[in-house]
């Protein structure tokens, strides 16, 4: 498949499952009655509720439409029930049917983090940092951020939190508790930046490689759902500190746009910031022994 063709279908394939999530009820149409062929809205009934000919709906769903109008695609959305994150991809989507932005997007993902960005996160030394590219690569990580994520590096090959979570089931499972919730929002960011950036190796790679080999992964590629990565909250079940759920804030980097800081920030004088001083105190004591980690829980130390 060229690139022409692949980003045709990916336009095909986003528009096709979000209108298969909108019944002809949820979009104010009378009763069809109970024999109807497809999951969702038809094409033609699409086509009515934007105001647009059912002929120009099938080209545009097929990625053949031409410059559609700002208009358009807002009357489309909004019959769809997009979000903003969907809005915004099927933008970047339909952006890639044009040879000049498939030019542009070559190259477009860059893995170099900044001198300064270093700075930043060896100077947050009680806060766990770490810097993802879109693919979810681990770029660059403060010592905090190591000890805390440290079952994922034990992963062989790239160091990739994607691959960990899929490839590594049982024991990603056992880090997090909410396995299924945090793969499904990855599987989402990945769905980002292969409309951003269809053109690069490293992610057709990654998305291959996971699709071959993780059931889980196809389930939920398939679905072709869409999420910007935001602020939250992440529960570990980690092997020195025990199950604790840290909020995290996540900044993108402006210098390079595919790439993110997150750093898990809790409130001081919680649990959770206790948990935090304890991971410091151990790593700590890790550093000036130069000892393995252990797979055992150390001793609170009085911490409250």
């Amino acid at each position: 498949m060229d690139e022409k063709e692949a980003a045709r279908a990916a336009v095909r394939e986003f528009l096709t499952t979000r209108r298969a999530r909108v019944t002809p009820t949820d979009a104010g149409l009378p009763p069809q009655g109970s024999r109807r062929r497809v999951k969702g809205l038809r094409r033609e009934e699409v086509a009515l509720l934007a105001g647009v000919s059912p002929e120009y709906y099938v080209r545009l769903e097929r990625g053949q439409a031409t410059g559609p109008s700002a208009g358009v695609v807002d009357a489309v959305a909004g019959v769809l029930r997009l979000d903003d994150d969907e809005r915004a991809h099927l933008d970047r989507l339909l952006a890639a049917l044009t040879p000049a932005a498939r030019k542009r997007s070559r190259g477009a993902a860059k893995d170099l983090v900044t001198s300064g960005i270093r700075v930043v996160l060896d100077s947050m030394d009680h806060l766990p940092a770490v810097v993802f590219n879109g693919r979810f690569d681990i770029l660059a990580v403060n010592t905090l951020g190591r000890a805390l994520l440290a079952p994922v590096y034990d992963l062989p090959g790239r160091t990739n939190s994607a691959r960990f979570l899929f490839l590594d089931e049982p024991r990603a499972r056992d880090l997090f508790p909410e396995w299924d919730g945090i793969t499904a929002d990855t599987v989402a960011m990945l769905r980002i930046e292969a409309g951003r950036h269809p053109d690069d190796p490293d992610l057709t790679e990654l998305i291959g490689e996971l699709a071959t080999r993780s059931t889980e992964f196809r389930t939920r590629w398939a679905a072709n759902d869409v999420r910007t990565p935001r602020a939250g909250t992440k529960t570990f079940r980690h092997p020195l500190i025990g199950e604790v759920t840290l909020p995290y804030e996540t900044l993108r980097i402006d210098a390079v746009s595919s790439q993110v800081l997150s750093v898990y920030a809790p409130r001081p004088g919680t649990p959770e910031a206790d948990a935090i001083r304890l991971l410091a105190s151990w790593n700590a004591d890790n550093q000036r022994n130069n000892d393995p980690t252990p797979r055992t829980r150390p001793e609170p130390r009085g911490l409250t």
